[in-house]
C-alpha cells in the first residue's frame, strides 16, 4: 500500500511540473504539506539557468524529480547562496 502511495504522490508530483505554464506557481504535494514553487520567480533570477533543475535549457522533465532531488537541489540551494527558505514549515505548508 505504501509504494502505492508513493507513486501516486510522485506522479503527482511530476505532473505539477509538466503542466505548468512558465510564469505560473507549481503546487508540489507532499506528505508533510504541500510545496507552492513559484517557477516565475525562479527564472527572472539571473544566477539561474534553466538547467540547474531542467535536463535542456528549454525546461520540461526533471529527471530525478522527488523528495530526495528536491531537498538536495532547492534546500543546497538556498543554504549555499544564502537566500530562500530552508527549513521545513517554510516550504511545506498544511
Amino acid at each position: 500500500m505504501k509504494r502505492i502511495l508513493a507513486a501516486v504522490v510522485l506522479s503527482l508530483f511530476c505532473a505539477g511540473f509538466a503542466a505548468a505554464s512558465d510564469d505560473a506557481d507549481v503546487v508540489l504535494p507532499a506528505k508533510n504539506g504541500n510545496v507552492t514553487f513559484p517557477h516565475k520567480k525562479h527564472q527572472d533570477m539571473k544566477e539561474l539557468k534553466c538547467t540547474d533543475c531542467h535536463e535542456t535549457d528549454k525546461g520540461g522533465k526533471i529527471a530525478d524529480l522527488g523528495k530526495d532531488w528536491a531537498h538536495k537541489t532547492c534546500k543546497g540551494c538556498h543554504t549555499d547562496k544564502g537566500k530562500g527558505p530552508t527549513k521545513c514549515t517554510e516550504c511545506h505548508k498544511k
